[in-house]
């Protein structure tokens, strides 16, 4: 009796064993048979075991398997689940397996030698994966030389590769001066002959990808373009010159090699527009800058005859001070001879009739010089009379 029922014991368990153990095999068949199915069926197989270890480790599975399967029809068998799972895990967005995923079938169809794990470095670097394949699938067909080590770091190092690919294949024009600064912004330069002139370029450029890590951008090509013209037309005898031949001041520029240590190679500067300051709206602008010459040279004269009328009253000034200068030193000197002739008198050298004598000498000498500005002012009032 007490074995039989040990017996119906053990066979209840294996029934109940068993029903748990189907019931686990139909929850795990109706959890992941579509998956696997689908899978199974596209090419691209995926275990059950690894289905479910995908669940516990919460991965989104319907996402891993569409991607293997996208793979494997793109001719990528080598891409396995796990390859998907280290790029799911790192931040759990699933943009991030799309883009990877993407980018690599379309580096094996253009046949680039590019991998998952690299796509996966450079794409948590910051990198943008997408233009980064682009750009060499374009590079290539253009026969560009365009390693992966170079693009990936021109990409890291934040400049627009597909722009830089673009611009090498079809050479991008900007203006000097930046259209940004305004419609109407020209660069003021002034002749030799001291006409402004106001300038308008248009420098053509290409992109040079040896370069394009550490080169300087397109601000730099237009300063250097812009100081380049400013110099040439400083260096011309006459704004005529300019305005007859502007492509000499555009050959000057280029000789110059403004491009180097830029990321660009400058094709060619042509001056799109040239003008004189201050006279657009005049129909002859030849006969109105001699007219302005003319007003200028009479200032510079006028200003030249002041500044020698202002010396010679400066230099009459200055000679008058030294006349009076003259006088002083005249009086001190007629000073000294009452005590030199005192001391003549007590020495016994000057005697009184000596004394006498030269008193009458000054006396006569005073008449002459009175008779003489008399006879010169009547002179001078018989000129008057003749005259009126």
């Amino acid at each position: 009796m007490v074995l039989a029922d040990i017996g119906n014991i053990v066979w209840f368990g294996l029934i109940a064993l068993m029903i748990l153990l189907g019931t686990a095999i139909v929850i795990v068949v109706l959890s992941f048979g579509k998956l696997w199915l689908r899978a199974r069926f596209s090419g691209a197989y995926v275990g059950f075991t690894t289905l479910m270890g995908m669940f516990l480790r919460k991965v989104n599975m319907a996402l891993i398997v569409d991607m293997r399967i996208s793979a494997i029809q793109a001719g990528i068998p080598e891409l396995s689940t796990r390859d998907l799972e280290s790029i799911y895990l790192v931040r759990r967005n699933t943009e991030d397996v799309r883009t990877c995923v993407t980018a690599l079938i379309t580096a094996h169809k253009a046949e680039l030698p590019v991998t998952i794990r690299l796509l996966q470095e450079h794409h948590f670097a910051g990198g943008n994966v997408r233009n980064l394949i682009t750009a060499l699938v374009e590079a290539s067909r253009a026969h560009i030389q365009l390693n992966l080590d170079h693009a990936r770091a021109i990409d890291l190092a934040g400049r627009d590769i597909l722009d830089a690919i673009s611009t090498s294949v079809n050479p991008k024009v900007i203006d000097c001066p930046l259209a940004k600064t305004g419609p109407e912004s020209r660069l003021d330069a002034v002749a030799k002959d001291g006409i402004r002139l106001l300038i308008k370029a248009r420098v053509t450029i290409r992109t040079c990808l040896e370069r394009l890590v550490g080169g300087a951008t397109e601000e730099t090509i237009v300063a250097r373009v812009g100081q380049g013209i400013v110099s040439a037309i400083g260096s011309s005898a006459s704004y005529k010159t300019v305005l007859e031949n502007p492509d000499s001041i555009s050959r000057k520029v280029l000789d110059q090699g403004l491009d180097a240590a830029t990321a660009f190679e400058i094709v060619s500067v042509d001056i799109a527009d040239v003008s004189v300051a201050g006279v657009t709206d005049k129909a002859n602008v030849g006969a109105h800058l001699d007219i302005e010459r003319a007003h200028a040279d009479k200032q510079q004269r006028q200003a030249e005859a002041e500044g020698k009328r202002a010396m010679a009253v400066a230099r009459e000034a200055e000679m008058n001070a030294l006349v009076e200068e003259n006088r002083a030193k005249v009086v001190l000197a007629e000073a000294e001879v009452p005590k030199a002739m005192a001391e003549a008198f007590r020495s016994g050298n000057l005697g009184i009739m000596d004394y006498y004598r030269m008193k009458n000498i000054q006396a006569d000498t005073s008449m002459r010089d009175a008779i003489g500005h008399d006879g010169e002012k009547s002179r001078g009032n018989e000129d008057g009379s003749q005259q009126q």
